[in-house]
């Protein structure tokens, strides 16, 4: 269905190619996961197969890609439109009405199709999808499951036969990744479609992969196989299949319940270990407190009557479903939002009333979208404007960005850097000026294992030296890995708040792989039954 013959891809000014050699063939009606680490080319290969590249991105590209046969050097995105449905990180983006209905309508009347082929279509496609409910909404009031699905919605009424996804479960929470990845299970398994998808986040859909397509990022070839082949030889891979490596099962295990099948010996092993804790914090001093408070976001109240204290060197996990306030109580954190009622006051200062320059001595907030904090033409010129507005020593900006993502060139424009790039630029900028408290939402939306572990080492050192830290994730991964409390809201308000072991254990949505899979025993992460039976 899909072939690349010797494919490179050169952008201009870039030292190396972004891909080299890509040469093999995915098979029509299989589900194929693209892995690997930031940087690797994965985006840039989606593109070949959808045309973007180089028909838009631009850049030179060496060999041949061809989808059903069609050339893609040769066929503008346009001209493969009835063929390749594409849905990028952010769905959003893509939408260009204002209703579910008439945007699953769109692109079949960009293609001309007749008025009774398009309400058939249609019809059909809120039934596949579980959208009918939906079909007067508007695009703004969905959550962002529901986003997910009316944007492989939309391109599905054309009825492609090559489905390529960037990132689909990236901004969701668990229970809505699952449901977007049952819609995607569903059109393999029932209409024979050919998905090509790259996530980061692999522990959510590796068991589902047919195939696994690596991009090493090191030089060797990209290779194509078996999942459990390919991942015993990947750079990145999820927690229970580091867990099996740890274990020493062959072969690795793809699934949470394969690996509980064959958990019951690692269990006698740890049996009696005690589970090393995360750096212990010593919350002493309130930085932050938010008392009933309640904010009201149009004519829903988004955050209820919500009360809260965060202390310096605590680092706190906030989760929930899509569209729970998580968000809004940052903003209003930071200053973004008025209470309707209630209080919140940060270092002693009232957020929205204060001065934005004292305030931002006090917090700083990474949004979802990190654009909204870059400005400067370049990467080095974003970092020393970061460095003169926090009275910052030169190169501090810099020296952090370099921790964070070895490797970024200075000259590099912020919008033409990947998901992963933007973010961890718009962390270096706002960790420059070392607010008395960070808040951080969705920090790891396009960021690999690696660069998940450099922000882990970096936010703990911050803590360490006592920042308070809040961020709202649906990384439950990250949040077992790193925090030491978790709180879960809904419906803005506060459901559950207490040491982060026990709130992710009692939840089978937020619980960890490895607690899952060592269920009842209290371990979380790899690392913690690394140095366990270590001991």
């Amino acid at each position: 269905m899909i072939t690349f013959e010797q494919v490179s891809v050169q952008y201009p000014d870039a030292a190396a190619p972004a891909l080299a050699g890509v040469d093999l063939t995915i098979p029509e009606g299989e589900l194929c996961l693209l892995v690997g680490p930031s940087g690797a080319g994965k985006s840039t290969l989606l593109g070949t197969v959808s045309g973007l590249v180089p028909h838009f991105t631009g850049g030179t590209l060496h060999g041949r890609v061809t989808v059903a046969g069609r050339d893609t050097r040769r066929h503008r995105p346009r001209d493969l439109a009835d063929l390749v449905g594409t849905v990028g990180q952010d769905p959003g983006a893509q939408f260009v009405t204002d209703t579910v209905e008439e945007e699953l309508a769109y692109g079949m009347e960009s293609l001309g199709l007749a008025p009774a082929v398009m309400r058939r279509r249609v019809e059909e496609t809120l039934d596949l999808l579980g959208l009918a409910e939906l079909r007067n909404r508007p695009l703004a009031a969905l959550s962002g499951g529901q986003r997910q699905r009316v944007a492989i919605g939309s391109v599905l009424t054309v009825h492609p036969r090559v489905l390529v996804l960037d990132e689909p479960t990236s901004a969701l929470d668990p229970g809505a990744a699952e449901e977007v990845l049952a819609v995607v299970q569903r059109l393999v398994h029932d209409l024979g479609t050919t998905v090509l998808l790259a996530e980061h986040r692999l522990e959510r859909v590796v068991q589902y992969a047919d195939r696994i397509l690596l991009l090493p990022g090191d030089g060797r070839p990209a290779q194509l196989g078996d999942p459990a082949e390919v991942l015993a030889q990947s750079p990145v891979r999820p927690p229970v299949v580091a867990l099996g490596e740890l274990a020493g099962w062959s072969p690795l295990p793809l699934s949470v319940r394969d690996a509980r099948r064959r958990a019951a010996p690692l269990r006698e092993r740890l049996a009696g270990a005690a589970v090393p804790p995360v750096a212990p914090a010593t919350p002493a001093v309130p930085v932050a407190r938010a008392t009933r408070l309640t904010v009201r976001r149009g004519p829903i109240p988004a955050v209820r009557a919500l009360t809260l204290t965060l202390h310096a060197g605590e680092i706190t996990a906030l989760m929930g479903r899509n569209g729970a306030g998580k968000s809004t109580l940052l903003g209003t954190l930071a200053g973004l939002h008025a209470p309707t009622a209630g209080t919140a006051v940060v270092a002693g200062l009232t957020p929205h009333r204060a001065r934005p320059r004292d305030l931002v001595r006090q917090v700083a907030l990474v949004p979802q979208d990190p654009r909204d904090l870059l400005a400067a033409e370049t990467v080095a010129a974003e970092c020393a404007a970061a460095d003169q507005d926090a009275g910052a020593r030169p190169g501090s900006c810099r020296a952090l960005l370099a921790r964070l993502a070895p490797g970024l060139a200075d000259q590099a424009h912020p919008r033409d850097l990947s998901e992963g790039g933007r973010l961890t630029l718009a962390l270096a900028v706002v960790l420059t000026g070392g607010p008395a408290l960070l808040l951080l939402d969705e920090p790891t939306r396009g960021l690999d294992y690696a660069a998940k572990a450099r922000l882990v080492a970096i936010l703990t050192e911050l803590a360490a030296a006592g920042t308070a830290i809040l961020l709202a994730t649906h990384d439950v991964e990250l949040a077992a890995e790193l925090t030491h409390r978790a709180l879960v809201m809904a419906d803005g308000e506060l459901v559950a708040d207490g040491p982060c072991a026990e709130v992710v254990t009692a939840s089978p949505v937020y619980a960890p792989q490895v607690a899952k899979v060592l269920a009842p025993q209290p371990w979380l992460t790899v690392r913690q039954v690394a140095e366990g039976l270590a001991r």
